[in-house]
């Protein structure tokens, strides 16, 4: 079935494929079981490739880990996803997209958590198929939608979700593949479905690591796959605040985002024409 998904949906075969690779090992920060199983042979291929561009042979490592980053992202937001639930009363937890996530399978949830997994109806139908003999652990709702299209919060409302009430929203792996527009016209399309003081989560990448020469091996896998990197920005705290959202924004490798994984340098945010990537997160301003 991996054959009906186009070059953007694949990318989720690829997350799993790191998250299996991040559970194989002794030190993991996270354990997912089921990852393997999500991504398949397509899957470990395309992690094939990612590791061809990050550590050539005979030549040094030039762009990011992508292994220690995801592995990283993984566990943070992990970590963040799990403390607004249980902060939360009967919180609502909204993944856009899930791809192939299974955080509504591998973990634990406060009772009446409600679990939407929004995403295209080909990953929908694909990640049914490989997960068919297990059960959540949660009340996950899969919302098959296109958060491109206008009308897709219809879908989510059909589903059971509450904008009155308090959620957490997680936009992983998605913002880098949207234009700017599109990226300021989501971002006001989640505000408008949050009840104030609502939780966000996000990662995107600076302007710079669009374009730097030593982040263009990776950059050329993506593009290569037809899903090129479009959007990025050097300051997130603003682009959320422009939509509402009262943000911080963390880099892997500080201290609260790094697991002793983080193998690069991290530059102070005065400092330009380097690569970032952010981990964005806070919460919806009151009205």
């Amino acid at each position: 079935m991996t054959n009906t998904l186009d070059a953007v949906e694949q990318t989720s075969l690829l997350t799993a494929a790191l998250r299996a690779a991040e559970t194989s090992r002794e030190d993991r920060l996270f354990d997912d079981p089921y990852a393997a199983r999500l991504a398949g042979d397509a899957g470990m291929g395309l992690l094939r490739e990612i590791r061809e561009a990050t550590f050539p042979r005979g030549g040094e490592r030039t762009v990011p880990s992508t292994p220690d980053y995801n592995a990283i992202r993984t566990r943070f937001l992990d970590d963040l996803l799990q403390g607004a639930a249980r902060a939360g009363a009967t919180p609502q937890v909204v993944l856009a997209p899930a791809g192939m996530d299974s955080r509504a399978y591998r973990m634990r949830w406060p009772d009446g958590t409600r679990f939407f997994e929004l995403d295209r109806p080909a990953v929908l139908a694909y990640k049914e198929e490989q997960l068919r003999s297990e059960r959540p652990r949660v009340d996950r709702r899969a919302v098959a939608l296109d958060l491109t299209r206008p009308g897709w919060q219809d879908g989510l409302l059909a589903a059971g979700y509450d904008p009155d009430r308090p959620s957490v929203w997680l936009l992983e792996g998605l913002l880098y593949y949207v234009g700017q527009e599109d990226a300021h016209r989501l971002l006001d399309q989640v505000a408008a479905l949050m009840a104030p003081d609502s939780r966000i989560a996000a990662d995107l990448v600076n302007a710079a690591a669009l374009t730097l020469p030593d982040v263009r091996a990776l950059l050329d896998v993506f593009a290569g796959w037809g899903c090129p990197w479009v959007f990025g920005t050097d300051e997130p705290e603003a682009l959320f605040d422009a939509h509402g959202f009262q943000v911080e924004a963390v880099q892997p490798g500080d201290p609260d985002a790094d697991y002793g994984r983080w193998p690069d340098p991290v530059p102070e945010r005065s400092v330009t024409g380097v690569r970032r990537v952010f981990f964005v997160h806070g919460r919806k301003r009151p009205v």
